[in-house]
This record gives structure tokens, C-alpha cells and sequence, in this order.
């Protein structure tokens, strides 16, 4: 099979994607971290997912590259997931964080809880969460991404939000949304 010939400059080419990395790459961070719950797996996977991507970006000519590269994304931290490598990364740097609401404090503790909350669901359970609830994405769409069925995708958010419900640390989080 023969590759689609890319007739774009080089430089315009490499200005598309630095275009689309200045728009995507906190995003394709977030979910990665949501995904791996570690600062420095998620970086690794938003970089590796960047190259994948930018090595078929002439394949992308108008299509969603961020849905391509969140694709990528997930099945990168799948893959790493059944390896079970588990080893601490340092980073250089702390990663910058946005803080959300009046007092950055609060938000910092409420996305900790999250964050841990997360990491109680298994696999399957938390890509699910952050494909449907994060991501919004409809049942279907999670299912394609996740290439499973959409009854998997079902039963694995009712099992998750399940054990989300019980966990003590978001009962004030859900009493804060209700008011």
C-alpha cells in the first residue's frame, strides 16, 4: 500500500503541528494523568503520543488530530499497563497546574481526591470514567475508543461510579455540587 505523498513545505507542515500541540498537548497531559494517576508516566505518554502522531500528520490532512493523538494516547497507556512497568520517573520540574475555583487550595485537594479516587478503579474502570466523564464522550464513542463492547463500556461506568458513591473522600466533593 502506497503512503499519501505530503506536497506541503516542510516548514508550513511543522507549523501545523506546532499549532495543534500549542491547543492539544495540556490536553492530551490531562488525560494522561488521569489515565496513569503519575506526573511523570503522563508526560511520557503525552510525548510519545506526539511523535506518533507527528510521524502520521501528513496522513491527518483534515481530519482530528486530537482525537487521533488521544487515541494513540490510550492505547499507549494499555500497552504500558499490561507490561506492568512500574518505576519511578523523576521530572525536571514540577508540571504546571491550573488552578480551578475560588481558593486553589480547595481545587487541590478535590483533584487529589479524584486523582486517588481513580487510582482504586481498575484499568478498565478508570479508562471508561475518563473516556465518558472527563473526555464527554457518549457510551458508543468510548467503546470505539476503548475497542470494546458498548456492554463492557455499560457495566464497567455502573461498577465504577458505584465504588466512586461509596468513597468517603468525594462525599463532601458531591455535597459541594449539590448546593
Amino acid at each position: 500500500m502506497r503512503r499519501p505523498v505530503d506536497d506541503r513545505p516542510d516548514g508550513e507542515r511543522d507549523a501545523q503541528f506546532a499549532a495543534f500541540m500549542t491547543g492539544g498537548v495540556r490536553r492530551l497531559y490531562r488525560v494522561a494523568y488521569l489515565l496513569s494517576g503519575d506526573a511523570g508516566e503522563a508526560e511520557e505518554l503525552t510525548q510519545h503520543a506526539l511523535v506518533r502522531t507527528y510521524t502520521a500528520w501528513s496522513r491527518l490532512d483534515g481530519g482530528d488530530a486530537y482525537a487521533y493523538a488521544r487515541r494513540i494516547l490510550v492505547n499507549l497507556h494499555s500497552d504500558w499497563w499490561r507490561r506492568r512497568r512500574r518505576r519511578e520517573r523523576p521530572v525536571p520540574q514540577v508540571p504546571e497546574r491550573i488552578a480551578a475555583g475560588p481558593d486553589p487550595a480547595d481545587a487541590a485537594v478535590a483533584r487529589t481526591s479524584v486523582a486517588r479516587a481513580l487510582r482504586q478503579l481498575t484499568r478498565r474502570e478508570r479508562a471508561v470514567i475518563v473516556c465518558r466523564y472527563y473526555l464527554d464522550l457518549t457510551e458508543q464513542q468510548t467503546a470505539d475508543e476503548l475497542g470494546v463492547a458498548l456492554g463492557t463500556v455499560k457495566s464497567a461506568s455502573a461498577r465504577a461510579l458505584r465504588k466512586l458513591r461509596v468513597d468517603p473522600e468525594l462525599s463532601p466533593l458531591a455535597q459541594q455540587g449539590a448546593s
